[in-house]
């Protein structure tokens, strides 16, 4: 069992190790494996067809095993790394750590974005952002969105789906206006300050993260790891509480055949999300 931890509580030497793991799966093309699967599975809920990524209940089992698979990568390359955490109601300015030089580089310059800072900046050499992300080879941040700004969450945001017992409602997608699932996925139709959590941290960094491949940013799985961690602490809080729903919707309702119960089969690895419910065997946040 491996240790998932704060970003800002990494030692130089696990944030160098981390990064340079990343690198080496970026140079093998491992991990453009990781940026196409994501894009596959970014379904709309208006396309019609399964969904197990995004706008349904299984946002949470499907990135567990997706987070699981790219640490397994990791692991291949340096047993002692795993996927650290970015909890962004507290690492919430440009000035973060994580932001660093040595760890993940800073804001995108004024006019194209481009990151020029850190590891994961083009002119260093060691990351070229895949063809039909953008229409550049680098990878681009505009941190806050200063033309249409946006915030990053607050500790109240996070309470308030914390606190909702139910973890999905019908009908099951980006327009649910109750349920814990999609008051961290964050879709905005029911949210007074448009899109919430989840999706704003996204919208927040900009780039490829504010798309569908967002994993383009190394950020995204220290984002994802957090969102793993809130689902635990969610599940803590709420012991009766259970994901939803146990049974695929029926036909004639919304869902049929597009959403995910609980001990249906998710690609691309055939697992369900009943047995994605619990990590204790796997790894452990600190």
């Amino acid at each position: 069992m491996h240790t998932r931890r704060n970003q800002r509580d990494l030692t130089r030497t696990e944030k160098r190790r981390l990064v340079d793991a990343i690198l080496r799966l970026k140079r093998s093309g491992r991990y453009d494996d990781f940026v196409v699967m994501h894009r596959e599975f970014y379904v709309m809920d208006t396309e019609g067809r399964p969904r197990p990524a995004h706008m349904t209940p299984s946002f949470f089992p499907w990135h567990r095993r997706y987070l699981l698979e790219f640490e397994k990568a990791l692991q291949a390359v340096d047993p002692k790394v795993s996927v650290p955490y970015w909890d962004w109601t507290r690492d919430n300015t440009p000035a973060a750590s994580l932001w660093a030089e040595d760890f993940l580089g800073g804001n995108g310059r004024a006019g194209d974005r481009e990151v020029t800072t850190g590891p994961f900046a083009y002119r260093a050499g060691n990351w070229k952002v895949g063809v039909g992300v953008t229409d550049e080879n680098y990878l681009t941040r505009n941190f806050g969105r200063p033309e249409d700004p946006v915030a990053l969450p607050t500790k109240e945001d996070v309470a308030r789906a914390l606190k909702d017992p139910v973890y999905d409602t019908e009908p099951w997608n980006s327009t649910s206006v109750k349920g814990f699932r999609n008051r961290v996925e964050g879709w905005g139709i029911h949210q007074v300050r448009g899109v919430a959590n989840h999706n704003r941290v996204h919208q927040w960094v900009g780039g490829p993260m504010a798309g569908a491949a967002s994993p383009e940013d190394p950020v995204f799985w220290l984002h994802h790891s957090f969102m793993d961690l809130l689902w635990d602490r969610w599940q803590k809080a709420h012991p009766r509480s259970a994901y939803l729903p146990g049974r695929a919707p029926a036909e004639p309702g919304p869902g049929r055949k597009t959403v995910f119960g609980l001990h249906d089969p998710m690609p691309p690895w055939n697992v369900t999300p009943a047995k994605l419910t619990g990590h204790g065997k796997l790894y452990r946040y600190a």
